[in-house]
């Protein structure tokens, strides 16, 4: 029982509450950075690194944190996770923390991270905490693949561009080129072209909502 309700929570945080299409947090990093598969990879493991490294050692500390104080410590734990990811990305991607590093550095103001610190971390243990973070980090991830994903292949024809940035050498021969001009529809690299494709994906999620929410619930029928 302890395991289903542990992986209930994970679905719960990953798909029904999932922080990018069901409460549209974290959209800043989420359409600056997402152009392509590795600037959207590096920063999905960025942010779960310091969403579940923050959230279990709150969970952990919650007794010890004074209520007057909450908010305070939860920023400066949150703030610590993500001066870590920081120094591991100059560290182990250098070239591609360039390219994000404001991006990276601003994690610690991610209200998806803070929220659910204080609504749920702070409130029950390791173990339930842990659930919902790697959800939470999951469903923000998928979101910023499926979105890096579609961006880059409109942009450019192809996917997986710069993957040895994050991957070292072994990430060049991943490159996949759909046509051998490299070229496509350059809106969907720009910022307009981020809002308008983040919009068609949540408009279509919120449709296949409503479908199966239907067919859960069918209307009642009236006999006359």
């Amino acid at each position: 029982m302890r395991i289903l309700s542990l992986a209930a929570t994970f679905s719960a945080s990953a798909i029904r509450a999932n922080p990018a299409w069901a409460q549209l947090l974290g959209l800043c990093p989420l359409l600056a950075v997402s152009n392509s598969v590795v600037n959207a990879l590096g920063l999905a493991l960025a942010t779960s690194f310091v969403a579940v490294g923050a959230n279990v050692s709150i969970s952990a500390a919650r007794h010890v944190i004074p209520r007057f104080a909450r908010l305070p410590c939860f920023v400066l734990i949150i703030a610590t996770f993500t001066t870590c990811a920081v120094l591991l990305m100059e560290a182990f991607a250098f070239d591609l923390y360039l390219r994000m590093a404001l991006f990276v550095q601003i994690i610690v103001t991610n209200c998806m991270i803070l929220g659910r610190a204080e609504a749920f971390a702070s409130r029950t243990g390791l173990l339930e905490t842990v659930s919902d973070s790697l959800g939470t980090a999951c469903g923000f991830a998928i979101v910023l693949l499926v979105l890096g994903t579609l961006r880059e292949l409109l942009a450019t024809g192809g996917l997986f561009a710069g993957m040895e940035m994050l991957f070292g050498p072994v990430g060049s021969t991943w490159q996949w080129q759909l046509s051998g001009t490299g070229q496509g529809l350059l809106l969907a690299a720009l910022p307009p072209g981020a809002f308008l494709i983040a919009g068609l994906l949540l408009a279509f999620a919120n449709a296949i909502g409503h479908l199966s929410q239907r067919k859960s619930n069918p209307p009642e029928v009236i006999n006359e």
